[in-house]
């Protein structure tokens, strides 16, 4: 009763204070919006059925009214939300899947960026005619999962990639700029190749200050790295590995060699980094918790003083590389896809599960929160992308059957982190996933004698890349038509 007496108070004194003009006019509609009562309202309120294959990209625009969507059958959608009709269809000009796709800031919703499979980033302008002209800004030597956005410029983002390299575009430009490599931490400057890269999954540029870029990949770091610091391009032949500024992992995942990072996301005052990894737990940091340029040779006494992150559970990342993300107006909520097909949502503080619904038969791979409402879009395996609002009747925020869900959920991934690989299994491995490289680089860009032991044709490929070459004439396009 007291608790219940002191929520009335406290929405008695904030309506009065805008009543008499003390409080912005929002504030309660924000605070309602954020309300744990209308989250677990959220329910399915539509689908969008068009695309023809796994949808694995959707975002708003910045009023909230539009939506674009990506999908495995390489066609970008823009839908009203209004009415739900789809508004244009045009074809992305990717070889394979579309991974991202993203509004430029500050272009009336006419410009998008996408990435996918084929290690293309493009461009696709809407012009006044309705037609789409769309063209190709740059390419990485691998899958492009992610894009970022400069905060507030209409001009200039940012690619990450399986290459290890990080992208500066301005599309006011003809050609990309390689900003940074990664490297793992026990490698030190050796020559770029797969061994001593970091593959990269995920990228996020801070909000208050866009010259960090925080990246994550093919191990349990995620680093952050101040644009003002790093080598503008490497054209030399061996390329040296930029170093971050601060680097962020959970104390018990530390040189564990099992984990990587599927998704980044920075809160809205960039004080605080999401991260999500497979098989593994979504982790909450503050800036205060890295361990600084290096974690390596950090010591224990350290580490002990060191505060520990929050920690969301209950779902599972395995099967596919996901997101995480924020929701609500001063990011109240955590929200992550999950192979069972459920939607999960926490609480910021404290990583209460507050929310879960099926979202997928199979797996739900994105989340994306509307800019001002209470609205979600989902998709995953699924051909659709789905809308969630709070227009359920009876609050069941938890289905029934969702501890087992969530026990199927870890019995899971411990069985998975019991699989133990010996060196030769390993070896092996990696000698089939160099070869699947090399046939990838050689399908899609054409290079001749493009290998990972040919250091000159590397170094040519680098310096053409750097330099807005087109490194093989007969490099082949995709038809559009």
């Amino acid at each position: 009763m007291a608790k219940r007496n002191a929520g009335s108070n406290e929405g008695f004194r904030e309506t009065f204070n805008r009543e008499i003009g003390l409080s912005h006019p929002r504030s309660i509609s924000r605070r309602i919006c954020a309300s744990e009562g209308i989250v677990k309202k959220l329910d399915l309120y539509g689908k969008l059925k068009g695309h023809e294959g796994c949808v694995n990209a959707v975002e708003f625009s910045s009023t909230g009214d539009i939506l674009v969507s990506g999908s495995d059958d390489r066609q970008i959608m823009l839908w009203n939300l209004l009415n739900g009709t789809r508004t244009l269809t045009y074809p992305s000009g990717h070889c394979e899947n579309v991974f991202q796709t993203k509004f430029l800031p500050f272009t009336d919703d006419r410009t998008i960026i996408t990435s996918g499979a084929d290690g293309q980033v493009r461009l696709g302008q809407i012009l006044e005619n309705g037609k789409v002209e769309t063209k190709r800004l740059g390419r990485h030597r691998g899958r492009v999962y992610k894009l970022a956005l400069s905060p507030g410029d209409p001009n200039v983002f940012y690619s990450c990639a399986e290459d290890g390299f990080v992208q500066h575009f301005d599309i006011r430009t003809n050609s990309p700029t390689m900003v940074l490599y990664s490297s793992p931490f026990t490698h030190g400057c050796r020559r770029h190749h797969s061994s001593s890269r970091i593959r990269l999954n995920s990228i996020a540029t801070d909000p208050r200050n866009p010259h960090h870029l925080a990246v994550g990949g093919s191990d349990e770091y995620a680093r952050v790295y101040d644009t003002r610091r790093v080598q503008p391009a490497p054209v030399c032949r061996h390329v040296v590995p930029d170093p971050p500024v601060n680097t962020f992992c959970p104390r018990q995942l530390r040189e564990t060699n099992s984990v990587h990072v599927t998704g980044l996301a920075y809160s809205q005052n960039g004080g605080e980094l999401l991260v999500s990894y497979n098989d593994e737990h979504i982790y909450l940091f503050e800036k205060s918790m890295g361990f600084g340029s290096s974690p390596v040779g950090v010591s224990a006494e350290k580490l002990e003083e060191m505060e520990e992150p929050q920690v969301y559970a209950g779902h599972r990342n395995a099967q596919t590389v996901k997101g995480v993300s924020f929701m609500g107006p001063n990011d109240e909520y955590v929200m992550s896809g999950s192979d069972c097909g459920h939607i999960f949502i926490w609480r910021k503080r404290g990583g209460k599960l507050v929310r879960a619904m099926v979202g997928d038969r199979r797996v739900v791979n994105q989340l994306e929160s509307h800019p001002h409402m209470t609205f979600l879009a989902s998709c995953g395996i699924e051909r659709s992308v789905k809308l969630w609002t709070p227009v359920s009747n009876d609050v069941v925020s938890l289905p029934e059957n969702i501890e087992k869900v969530m026990e199927s959920n870890r019995v899971g991934r411990e069985d998975q982190s019991r699989v133990t690989l010996t060196p030769e299994v390993v070896m092996h491995v990696l000698r089939l996933q160099r070869r699947q490289t090399s046939a990838f680089t050689e399908r899609r860009y054409v290079l001749a004698d493009v290998d990972d032991g040919d250091e000159e044709n590397e170094a040519r490929f680098i310096s053409g890349l750097v330099a807005g070459e087109d490194v093989s004439s007969s490099e082949r396009e995709c038809n559009m038509s």
